[in-house]
């Protein structure tokens, strides 16, 4: 069993200091004349911040699954169906949330730090973790039983 949970911290500070800048603003009355879309705005960063405050990774015999807290997102990938995983970095523009980016799709709530998955069908995905290598090897280590 792998379990492993990453709390998307440079995520929640960025979308905290929006929201007391907007309550700040709102209330000395600087962005009166913008309260419509600042309220729309607000509203979002909160669905953000509800959706994406941090990314679990849990693996058993059969599938790892990616979801982010409080699990309305997810995604699984059977072994069966994964040629190889490895740890990579990914370019920090590629940025944070459900992402697509050069060759595949991405995973992440901070960091640069990810495990790629090379699937059999060719598509590749990248799960943003603090601890890739962990990952990597824990994958690996499925594979190989699969191939026994």
């Amino acid at each position: 069993m792998y379990k492993h949970t990453q709390i998307g911290w440079p995520w929640l500070v960025v979308l905290g200091v929006l929201i007391l800048f907007f309550v700040y603003g709102a209330y000395v009355g600087i962005l009166y004349p913008y309260w419509i879309p600042l309220i729309c705005i607000l509203l979002l960063i909160a669905v953000c911040m509800i959706i994406f405050p941090s990314l679990t990774v849990t693996g058993d015999d059969d599938l790892i699954e990616v979801r982010f807290t409080p699990g309305l997102i997810k995604k699984k990938f059977r072994f069966e169906e994964i040629e190889s995983a490895r740890p990579v970095r990914n370019r920090w523009w590629y940025g944070w949330g459900i992402r697509k980016i050069p060759g595949g799709w991405l995973f992440n709530v901070a960091g640069l730090d990810a495990v790629e998955l090379l699937m059999k069908n060719g598509r590749i995905y990248r799960i943003g973790t603090d601890e890739p290598q962990i990952l990597s090897e824990f994958i690996q280590r499925k594979l190989n039983e699969g191939k026994e």
